[in-house]
């Protein structure tokens, strides 16, 4: 008995010491300050601003592409159309629906894609499919303005048309700087301005894949290939250079599922395109040139040994034409035009498709016993391509 006494004495004891322990630390911190003072160094930048180093190539490129996208960007509208497709549907001929017959019927539908003002005077490049079957349409300038537009002519072997803004002041319109595409080398930077999937303004960046490219979508092409990516609404916008020229107009893209929004863009060349434009814009559509003569590529295995290394030998001549007022005779090969050396039959139609109705063209060509003789042609129209 004694010794419990003596137990709970001693617990007691203890919770009294802890109690007072307890009442003497809180004592304690309300006399030492809640926080101490620390002075900040005064900085000269705001949080997220670092200062810049005196060169950064990365930052030279990024505002190489936004100065030439600021220089170009005024030039490139929308186009907004209404097309009308017609539809052939079955309807029933008696009230039992046993005998069926067809009608067309009209649909309404809105379309949109892009253009390039490509002269003071308002004249706008854009791709032919854009405007194919439109009814009604206007254009949206950059700042907003919507004004209508007259369409000058077309051409569908290239898939490009022409639209003159209504209503533009003389000498008033902003307008794109061509670039010479043929100088354009594979693998350059390359811009795309558009307004695809209706965002008007957009801008993607990407490189020149390659040139020259046929992929059968057109009855005459010559792109130049690229991975900006190009989707529905860039057509007949414009593809730049680092330096905000014109080099191509899109028109096309190759991918197994365009819903993706991936996959690789074509453009016609600048300067077929300009050449293009300038005939439709003088003569309602467009004239393409002809010597009177078609070409073939010589297999490898045969340019040394056959042909004194030329790639092309020319393969029929027509009667009555400039090839054969200059005397061309088919089996001859073919080593320059223009001073330019030709290694295919496309850089021979490439030459003359850059240039117009009433041109001149020089032809280098391999005679016997190496041999060579220049001849100059004047381009004719084909008379076969009309529209």
């Amino acid at each position: 008995m004694e010794r419990r006494r003596i137990f709970l004495l001693g617990l007691c004891g203890l919770m009294v010491l802890s109690a007072l322990f307890s009442a003497l630390h809180r004592q304690r911190v309300k006399e030492e300050p809640s926080h101490r003072r620390v002075d900040i160094p005064e900085s000269h930048f705001t949080p997220r601003q670092r200062p810049l180093t005196e060169h950064n190539a990365a930052r030279d490129f990024s505002n190489a592409i936004a100065d030439a996208v600021e220089k170009v960007m005024p030039s490139v509208v929308v186009i907004r159309t209404q097309n009308v497709l017609r539809k052939r549907e079955r309807f029933a001929l008696d009230p039992f629906g046993m005998y069926q017959g067809y009608r067309d019927v009209e649909e309404e539908h809105k379309g949109e894609g892009s253009g390039v003002i490509i002269d003071e005077a308002g004249h706008i490049l854009t791709s032919w499919h854009v405007i194919e079957n439109a009814v009604d349409g206007e254009v949206v300038l950059n700042d907003g303005t919507r004004m209508s537009a007259l369409v000058v002519g077309y051409d569908k072997a290239t898939d490009l048309a022409v639209l003159k803004i209504k209503d533009a002041g003389a000498d008033s319109c902003p307008y794109v700087e061509f670039g010479d595409s043929d100088r354009v080398r594979v693998g350059e930077v390359a811009i795309a301005i558009g307004s695809p999937f209706s965002l008007a303004g957009s801008v993607t960046v990407g490189h020149v894949s390659q040139k020259g490219r046929k992929v059968d979508i057109l009855p005459y092409e010559d792109f130049i290939q690229t991975d900006a990516a190009i989707n529905e609404g860039n057509s007949g916008g414009p593809l730049i250079d680092v330096d905000g020229r014109l080099i191509g107009i899109n028109t096309a893209k190759k991918t197994d599922d365009q819903q993706k929004g991936v996959g690789i863009a074509f453009s016609v060349p600048s300067n077929l395109a300009m050449v293009v434009a300038k005939s439709i814009i003088e003569n309602g559509k467009h004239e393409w040139p002809w010597i009177g003569a078609t070409f073939y590529d010589v297999d490898q295995r045969f340019r040394d040994q056959v042909f004194g290394g030329a790639g092309v030998v020319i393969a029929q001549v027509w009667n009555n034409t400039p090839a054969a007022r200059a005397g061309l005779q088919p089996g001859t090969a073919v080593m320059a035009v223009d001073g330019s050396e030709v290694h295919s039959q496309q850089d021979i139609e490439r030459i003359i498709y850059n240039k117009s109705v009433g041109d001149t063209v020089r032809f280098l060509l391999q005679l016997k016993e190496e041999e060579q003789l220049e001849v100059e042609l004047l381009l004719e129209e084909f008379p076969g391509i009309t529209g």
